[in-house]
């Protein structure tokens, strides 16, 4: 039996350089960055223009930025019509769920006691109210779960709703992941781990960089089996044609010294598409902008395409660390390069590191005439990595 094509029929995102698809690429290809004061904020989003006021006051910000990323790409990709509800899914994750919630009603039961905490606590902050809220709104009665592996979490999410509809388990499904660690424990947490950028820059694969960049956001995509989508006139922006997953099983922060995970996922992702290295024309690249982990990835990429890598560029560079949002953001940027054969730059990359040593597209955007195919690279603590091959439509 063949295996089921899996397109993309919707696009939703919520980031610091804009709303929606067609913002967030003039963003990316512009060149702009969303980075201001030290970290990636989504300043311009209000929730009310995606839910009543009451649904806004009952979510926490990552449920909120997850529910008007999903009502994008359903709008765009005309959900619920055509699509029995029983066969459409819901799939969307988090790194850190309801962290401004939990700091606020920890700091209220601290100082008030049992009856000072909200009864709203548990649903604003637990990790699956954003794929709940976003079943609950397309009136999706298929499977509809969160997952959650860190800074691997949207690619997880996207890969792991392709196989659902492989399966034949649904017709569709809304993946993405969503984020909202600006919060003071959250930067507070990372910055005791050394892992912020102690000059608020994000500088990836440069060798004077010093961390990463918080940033907040959503993406999310709506999945469908092809021939489901063609039946009912859907307009198609690219191809998850595969996906590899693999854990480091190394140390619960830091990667594999050679990037062994990385490079297994990412030869995982190539072979679930049927394709060489050498048939990918971009890479996505995880890149954080810690110095570790910047040497570590191009390590990978060197072993996956020994010597022949394709163009990297990190748009972590514009957007800062979603964390759990990262993968499924990201995912949609290189849907947008394949779409518009335009290379999305690495921002802030001045010095080069001898220790990183690929093409990170410093000068783009960068014109990529006849590119079929990218991948999009996710790593997570934990040692879990989460790799997707995205095609042209």
């Amino acid at each position: 039996m063949s295996r089921r094509e899996v397109v993309v029929t919707g696009r939703g995102v919520i980031s610091s350089i804009g709303e929606g698809a067609a913002a967030f690429a003039e963003g990316l290809l512009g060149r702009r960055s969303g980075v201001a004061d030290g970290v990636a904020a989504c300043t311009a989003f209000d929730p009310e223009r995606y839910m009543t006021a009451k649904e806004a006051r009952r979510s926490d910000r990552f449920t909120q930025l997850a529910l008007a990323a999903a009502a994008q790409a359903a709008e765009e990709a005309g959900l619920p019509g055509g699509i029995e509800p029983e066969r459409l899914g819901v799939l969307v994750g988090t790194g850190v769920g309801g962290l401004g919630t939990m700091e606020r009603e920890c700091r209220a039961w601290i100082d008030g006691g049992d009856r000072a905490v909200s009864p709203q606590f548990v649903p604003m902050m637990m990790p699956n109210a954003a794929a709940g809220m976003v079943a609950m709104k397309l009136g999706a009665r298929g499977p509809g779960l969160s997952v959650s592996s860190a800074c691997a979490t949207g690619a997880h999410a996207i890969g792991e709703a392709t196989r659902m509809i492989e399966r034949g388990e649904a017709d569709a499904v809304v993946a993405g992941g969503t984020e909202a660690g600006i919060t003071g424990l959250c930067l507070a947490a990372f910055r005791s781990m050394g892992a912020l950028s102690r000059e608020g820059v994000s500088r990836p694969f440069d060798s004077e960089r010093d961390g990463f960049v918080m940033g907040e956001g959503a993406g999310v995509l709506v999945l469908e089996a092809a021939e489901h989508g063609r039946a009912r006139g859907a307009a198609v922006h690219g191809r998850i044609a595969g996906y590899g997953a693999s854990s480091d099983a190394h140390h619960i922060t830091q990667p594999d010294p050679e990037g062994r995970g990385a490079a297994s996922a990412m030869r995982a992702a190539l072979q679930d598409a049927g394709a060489q290295p050498a048939d990918a024309g971009y890479v996505n690249a995880h890149g954080t902008s810690t110095p570790y982990n910047d040497r570590v990835e191009t390590a990978a990429i060197h072993a996956v395409w020994n010597g022949g890598s394709p163009p990297v560029s990190s748009t972590k560079s514009q957007i800062g660390h979603l964390l759990g949002a990262a993968g499924a953001v990201e995912a949609l940027a290189a849907l947008i390069a394949l779409e518009r054969s335009v290379l999305p730059p690495t921002l802030n990359y001045e010095h080069p590191d001898p220790d990183c040593d690929l093409d990170y597209v410093p000068d783009g955007p960068r014109e990529a005439p006849g590119i079929e195919l990218a991948i999009s690279s996710s790593f997570g603590f934990g040692g879990q990595n989460a790799c997707l091959a995205v095609a042209r439509a």
